[in-house]
């Protein structure tokens, strides 16, 4: 019995290994090539991503960046230096950037095993999102066909939680995969209260958090150790240490995770108070009571979802929709990430879109999820923006890539590299409607 129970496990085992290619073919689409020829889009309308609209104009490209941006007659006989690609009607965009996500990093929150965001303790700036990534997840096909090839991967909890990266939604790993190794330190601001709700009258009371002082304590000693370590000669290397180094220096930046005015103003000039270069802040609907102070501070500012409901009877009914129009006219940049269930990072261009429907113009709104973000992680140079010299890691959509119902992407390029935008929602819906005779 047991010889036989060998040979079947044997059988499986090859059925199964012959099958996987196809399996992996049909789930996830085949990482791109890297860029063989120089590329000509011409006709469309181009969307830089610093604010203008180019009509009629033709973009190209050659070995993953911009070599042109203008119209066709200019050129004159260079043309024939590209292969042309026709996108006459559609409009052309800058990559969209997702920060602060867990894509790659988690697949289904509800199963422990398919996720790699949590570590033990609270303090862990040594750990780099970036050898956890998974470029095989399945959300990243459905973030591309919005437009969306660039996540900032992060971990999640503690105190800080460690360092992310910038990934690019394309490769065979994360060795391929990563943009910037080390985007920014995450620091996750304690609450300064607690709230408790009694039954019995039905009534809600916060009271301040026993544990506050305490954690800030631990952060003071912390960044204190951090700043004698630098001076130190002869000694041993201490990861935790070591890490935080680059945020004296500017070259790294702390995001700094704040829910209430308070905690976003002392967690700020804690900050200041180590000379810490480069400051992000990660908050809400709070950080417009502290408008005044950020702008003062220079701090950039990521903002939750617009698709949001006011907190309490005292906001406007559209308080998260216009939130990134009253930041930003305050003269503070701001982008938008996702918060909530990974499926659905793929509205983050409809997010886009909804400030641009209360109080900011289109190209405005169009900034915070590709020039903005790329400020923010300090990657300016070479994305968020259609431009001679930059990377060419854009895409083409037949309508507007911040409407939910004309975004529709028909070609995308991350440094030149052409994406196969078909998941395998697209491919089902190819076989579903082929056997029922619909259209496509």
């Amino acid at each position: 019995m047991k010889h036989y129970k060998l040979i079947i496990i044997f059988c499986l085992v090859l059925i199964l290994n012959s099958m996987y290619p196809v399996f992996a073919q049909q789930l996830i689409p085949k990482p791109a090539a890297p860029q063989s020829s120089p590329i000509l889009l011409v006709g469309g309308t181009v969307h830089t991503g610093t604010g203008d609209v180019l009509e009629n104009t033709s973009v190209g490209f050659k070995d993953g960046k911009i070599t042109y941006v203008g119209s066709l007659e200019k050129l004159g006989a260079q043309k024939a230096d590209y292969q042309i690609m026709d996108i006459s009607g559609q409009h052309m965009y800058p990559g969209f950037i997702l920060l602060n996500s867990l894509i790659g990093i988690e697949e289904i929150s509800g199963v422990p095993e398919s996720n790699d965001k949590l570590e033990e303790g609270d303090i862990n700036p040594s750990l780099k999102s970036v050898y956890a990534f998974d470029s095989g997840s399945e959300h990243i096909p459905t973030l591309r066909f919005n437009g969306i090839l660039f996540v900032e991967s992060i971990r999640s909890g503690g105190l800080i939680s460690g360092t992310s990266a910038l990934m690019e939604l394309d490769g065979w790993s994360w060795q391929e995969a990563v943009y910037k190794e080390e985007a920014s330190i995450h620091m996750y601001w304690p609450a300064s209260t607690s709230s408790s709700y009694d039954s019995a009258t039905k009534t809600r009371s916060l009271k301040k958090s026993t544990s506050y002082d305490s954690k800030i304590d631990e952060l003071k000693q912390l960044f204190s150790a951090a700043n004698s370590y630098k001076e130190i000669k002869d000694k041993k290397t201490n990861l935790k240490l070591e890490s935080l180094q680059g945020l004296f220096d500017g070259k790294k930046s702390l995001t700094i995770h704040a829910n209430e005015p308070k905690e976003i103003i002392e967690s700020i000039t804690f900050a200041k108070s180590y000379n810490i270069k480069q400051i992000i802040l990660a908050a809400s609907y709070p950080a417009l009571l502290v408008k005044e102070f950020l702008k003062e501070s220079n701090i950039p500012v990521i903002l939750p979802p617009t698709y949001d409901y006011p907190d309490n009877d005292g906001m406007n009914y559209d308080a998260y929709y216009s939130l990134p129009a009253e930041l930003s006219k305050a003269g503070i940049t701001v982008a938008i990430s996702h918060s909530g269930m990974l499926s659905t990072s793929r509205n983050l261009p409809f997010y886009a879109g909804t400030a641009a429907t209360f109080g900011m113009k289109k190209e405005e709104a169009l900034k915070l999820i590709t020039l903005n973000p790329a400020k923010i992680l300090g990657v300016d140079d070479r994305l968020g923006a259609i431009a001679i010299g930059k990377d060419a890691s854009l895409f083409v959509s037949k309508g507007d890539a911040l409407d939910v119902q004309t975004n529709d992407l028909t070609h995308a390029f991350i440094r030149g590299k052409s994406l196969t935008l078909d998941g395998s929602h697209q491919e089902n819906f190819k076989r579903y409607s082929k056997k029922f005779g619909l259209k496509n």
